[in-house]
């Protein structure tokens, strides 16, 4: 339930956008800023060009940080829907409810296309419950239109947990993230309404037959169909920006790209394809084979950064790019699966972001993230902060904005300080902690300098390295037998942060016993 005070926040709004309405002056270009929140799925912290990238080209969104502020001490967490939840409700995952990916298997055959495009009812993932406070229903109690474009990943069909369950004004996008899977899909959802697409359905998880010559890219041409659905993604977003020109706007921009399938635009594709040059194809198997698969993926990158450049023009066409905070993250690391080579682009910049290090782990190539913020005249441009900082920060740095309590439970601290430039004002973390069942079972801590990882927690294993982050970004070195009194503190958080968990999928035994 959201404060008094926040109720009566948003009498004193209405009235004054009231007052507003008859003088014929947009609320949001006097008072309110708009915002939107960009959210890619699967880059990884090296994959853009402010963060060193030399070999995918994003100069739209390196513009946001030129324009703003970049972070380089940002975390996520390691896997799609729980890094929604951390970020949506702002509470950690020691006593998160969505610790994992839960795709709700006892429905049915939740993982056959064919079956989901005949009934809705196997699609989307284990709910949120209805109690649960999201970011969208505090920024409607301050006047707000809400909105998500994107993948969702908190809920299925006929739930609570469906985005205009959760304070969303609109939804167009993916409700379950196993159907973004492929980019040529059945169907996307309108709020509550399935939205057919003109595209056949065929399970991503298919090998080029052996008939086919491996090597023409005419073999690959069934996996690209007539409907690309990041197309309608950036449509959906710019027409909402449109129409609330005259309203306080948050756009929960949950961009699909670049996770696998490799699949992009075709003009993306041939661009990196002269620019890298030939390659081995990616077959198949679990995703869908892919020609030039090093060249999709940067091509799926430099269409997500295209995307984020027709964000800008809309809101520069209505006038509101003045008024409106652009923050731009991703939801965890880099891919190592279906043709996608983390390597070759050093997608986890200075961190590993390999199988074991990247996307699915809590190394830092997992859950370090790149984290823009552009405000215009507000942030500062073409600055720099290195305070460890999470998206479970993001909810209290907007109730902050609007003076509303922070709903219970947040974890997170306000950013607003540094995003204004407040010296002295900003509240650091004393450590940040993350508990994830899935990859093994783990644990770590990040703590100054200082880190601590678990793994194979799901083995009965107990045992906790210890990384100095300051001489070994790699996590390489295990310097936990040289400082015995760190690892006992760090230990000590491991044990007080986590919380038996509501859902039993995300049990952890080894944390339940002996009150470890």
């Amino acid at each position: 339930m959201i404060y008094i005070r926040k109720m009566l926040s948003c009498i004193v709004l209405f009235t004054l956008a009231s007052s507003l309405a008859k003088l014929n002056v947009s609320y949001a270009q006097v008072n309110r800023p708009n915002i939107i929140y960009i959210f890619a799925d699967d880059l990884g912290y090296g994959d853009l060009g402010v963060y060193g990238q030399d070999k995918i080209e994003t100069p739209n969104i390196d513009n946001l940080a030129k324009n703003g502020m970049k972070f380089t001490q940002h975390y996520a967490f390691p896997v799609c829907a729980p890094s929604r939840y951390l970020l949506m409700t702002g509470i950690g995952s020691g006593k998160a409810y969505i610790r994992g990916n839960h795709e709700w298997g006892e429905r049915g055959p939740v993982w056959d296309f064919k079956a989901m495009e005949e009934n809705p009812y196997l699609e989307g993932q284990w709910p949120i419950p209805d109690s649960t406070i999201t970011i969208a229903e505090v920024l409607k109690q301050v006047g707000y239109k809400t909105s998500i474009v994107g993948k969702w990943g908190l809920g299925a069909p006929f739930t609570a947990g469906l985005p205009n369950r959760q304070g969303f004004d609109y939804f167009y996008g993916y409700i379950c993230q196993r159907q973004d899977h492929t980019y040529y899909n059945g169907h996307l959802w309108e709020n509550e309404d399935r939205v057919p697409l003109d595209n056949k359905i065929i399970s991503p998880n298919t090998k080029l037959p052996d008939s086919l010559d491996k090597l023409d890219p005419k073999s690959y041409a069934q996996y690209q169909q007539n409907v690309y659905s990041p197309d309608l993604l950036v449509k959906a977003a710019t027409s909402f920006i449109k129409k609330n020109k005259n309203n306080p706007f948050f756009l929960y921009y949950a961009s699909p790209l670049p996770h696998v399938s490799l699949q992009a635009p075709q003009k993306w594709i041939d661009y990196y394809h002269a620019k890298f040059g030939d390659e081995k194809p990616f077959l198949g198997g679990s995703y869908f084979p892919c020609r030039y698969p090093r060249a999709t993926y940067a091509a799926m990158i430099s269409a997500l950064d295209e995307q984020v450049g027709q964000l800008v023009a809309t809101l520069k066409e209505n006038g509101l790019y003045e008024n409106t905070i652009i923050m731009f993250c991703s939801d965890n690391g880099p891919a190592y699966n279906a043709g996608v080579d983390p390597v070759f682009f050093n997608s986890a910049g200075p961190f590993q972001g390999q199988y074991g290090r990247g996307k699915g782990f809590l190394f830092e190539g997992g859950i370090r993230e790149p984290f823009i913020v552009q405000w215009p005249g507000k942030v500062k441009p073409g600055t720099t902060s290195d305070l460890i900082s999470a998206t479970v920060d993001v909810m209290p740095t907007l109730c902050d904005l609007f003076s509303v309590n922070t709903p219970p439970n947040v974890d997170g601290v306000s950013l607003l300080p540094t995003l204004l430039g407040l010296k002295g004002k900003q509240q650091q973390h004393d450590y940040l902690y993350f508990e994830y069942p899935e990859y093994g079972g783990q644990q770590a801590v990040r703590m100054g300098k200082w880190k601590a990882i678990r793994l194979n927690l799901m083995k009965g294993t107990i045992k906790t390295q210890l990384f100095d982050l300051s001489t070994d970004i790699k996590e390489q070195n295990d310097v936990a037998a040289k400082y015995p009194d760190i690892v006992k503190k760090m230990e000590d958080i491991m044990k007080n942060e986590h919380h038996t968990p509501e859902v039993s999928r995300f049990l952890i035994p080894a944390l339940e016993r002996k009150g470890e």
